[in-house]
């Protein structure tokens, strides 16, 4: 794979959760959530019949008004793409929303292709507009990604960037970025970055306080570089202390599981990992992981998803497994319900054999899953808990695993995709709900934590003195929860759209 530089899709999809934070100056257009503007013949008088929808809308798939050649790095295969036009794009997504969508039916009518010039503006419009009791949006999941970029996270966990994961608060100035999290041997990592580092300046604009265009635009332009090479500059505090680095943008490749080990205690050995990223790279990185506990002998587990989006649900019911082991093979981990236009599938069962899905460095299809055969397991959470990180709790409470969560109440996101691509779009949109064993998937608010506990960001995850870690290892014994001090400043990663999702690999 020949990982690309950041385009405009990912920029934006980036930009948007950005612009929480630092005001509205990414531009341009794109896979946002921006309406289009309609245009056209909409006079006094004028009445406009509502876009038919083509019931075989699969004939207008890769008919492309800018077709894509060369080879799919992929697969290895041609591009599908043919001559086609933009009209006959959103024909494609208008009968393939309407035959998959979860909410097909609720999708509006009173807008018309011919009023379009991009295709990401009307499948933005392709979506239910009903709103929850609590006045959210009912769909909060509808996004776009470049099928290039997609790719090259969800299997090679690649991004261009420095390698840095910020949490931030939700607020305008003064804004709080601190670091969450520093990949390792990236250009962050070089620089000597550390998790709870506060950014001050970015290419000398004060970052916590300026409101200017000008000054918002250096801003974005240093978090989110546009080219590998590209360096800006960081004005960082680290306690009383304030330090200044370069950073050179390039392609970072993220480890999904980090700080595998086993922690010994009195009450036995507790297996602990952070787990970031539910990738196809992370199959291989999960059984190493467990692996090396099940040689050690553990008793109990602690898995940390504070900061894990979700992911493939595939390997999402084969972490269920080597958490339950044998005596959950062939139940049910999840079962998906979709619109009633579409007959269910089979449920995901918690599997005894990998699925061996295509990565750098794969594992072979129908190799033994290790396992640590546990009836307890305790999950350490925040609001960056998202999709088949909650599958992961659902589905071995589903089983009667007893699931105990240290932190934040999760995201709640109990719905995924199967993400199609056409003409170099992945297109991401609600086809299904998920359901445990039980038939319970109605967690759209979250999980309650067992134990409410402040992201602690004082200390590194893995460090048996970091706060949500140190809580869970206590809690094990005492059944007591900590006094924890809620956060000064609510924060949440900034990560884009696609980092928070449940997805099926697409259909072979």
């Amino acid at each position: 794979m020949n990982p690309l530089p950041v385009s405009t899709t990912l920029r934006l999809a980036a930009c948007t959760v950005a612009a929480t934070f630092l005001l509205s100056a990414c531009g341009g257009g794109g896979g946002g959530s921006s309406a289009s503007t309609t245009t056209g013949n909409t006079g006094p008088g004028t009445i406009r019949t509502p876009d038919a929808i083509p019931n075989d809308y699969q004939s207008y798939a890769n008919l492309c008004a800018r077709p894509r050649s060369g080879v799919d790095a992929i697969t290895g295969l041609a591009f599908p793409d043919k001559q086609g036009t933009l009209l006959d794009e959103m024909k494609f997504l208008r009968g393939w929303s309407d035959r998959n969508y979860l909410w097909y039916n609720e999708i509006p009518t009173n807008f018309y292709m011919a009023d379009f010039t991009s295709t990401l503006d009307y499948f933005d419009r392709l979506k239910t507009p009903a709103t929850t009791a609590s006045g959210k949006p009912k769909d909060q999941f509808h996004f776009t990604y470049t099928t290039a970029e997609w790719n090259a996270l969800n299997t090679a966990s690649q991004e261009t960037g420095y390698g840095v994961g910020w949490a931030a608060n939700a607020s305008k100035a003064p804004r709080t970025w601190i670091v969450a999290n520093v990949e390792p041997n990236s250009p962050a990592a070089s620089a000597g970055l550390q998790r709870g580092d506060m950014l001050a300046t970015v290419d000398g604009v004060d970052f916590v306080n300026t409101n200017t265009d000008a000054g918002i635009d250096t801003i974005n332009a240093g978090l989110y570089p546009e080219r590998i090479g590209e360096t800006h500059r960081f004005g960082l505090k680290r306690g009383s202390a304030t330090f200044d680095v370069g950073l050179s943008a390039t392609v970072v490749t993220s480890a999904s599981v980090k700080n595998a080990k086993v922690v010994d205690t009195p009450t036995g050995k507790v297996a602990y990992l952070t787990f970031n990223d539910f990738n196809a790279t992370a199959e291989k990185q999960l059984i190493d992981a467990f692996t090396l506990f099940q040689g050690q002998g553990v008793n109990d587990l602690v898995i940390d998803m504070r900061y894990n989006g979700g992911g493939l649900l595939g390997i999402a019911s084969e972490l269920g497994y080597m958490v339950a082991g044998p005596a959950s093979a062939n139940q049910t981990f999840e079962r998906l319900i979709y619109n009633s236009k579409t007959a269910p599938d089979a449920p995901f069962t918690f599997p005894s054999k990998a699925y061996g899905y295509t990565a750098p460095n794969p594992v072979p299809n129908g190799q033994a899953l290790p396992y640590l055969g546990l009836k307890h397991v305790t999950v350490l959470t925040t609001a960056d808990t998202c999709s088949a990180s909650e599958s992961v709790i659902n589905g071995l409470r589903g089983i009667d695993v007893q699931v105990d969560i240290i932190g934040g109440a999760t995201c709640g996101k109990p719905y995924g995709f199967t993400p199609v691509d056409n003409c170099g779009t992945t297109y991401f949109s609600i086809e299904f709900q998920g359901v445990n064993a039980k038939g319970f998937g109605d967690y759209a608010d979250g999980f309650t934590p067992t134990c409410t506990v402040a992201d602690d960001y004082a200390h590194a995850q893995g460090d048996t003195s970091e706060g949500l870690l140190a809580a869970a290892l206590a809690y094990r014994t005492s059944h007591a929860c900590p006094t924890s001090r809620a956060s000064a400043v609510p924060l949440k990663l900034v990560r884009p759209a696609a980092k928070e999702v449940k997805v099926l690999a697409p259909k072979r």
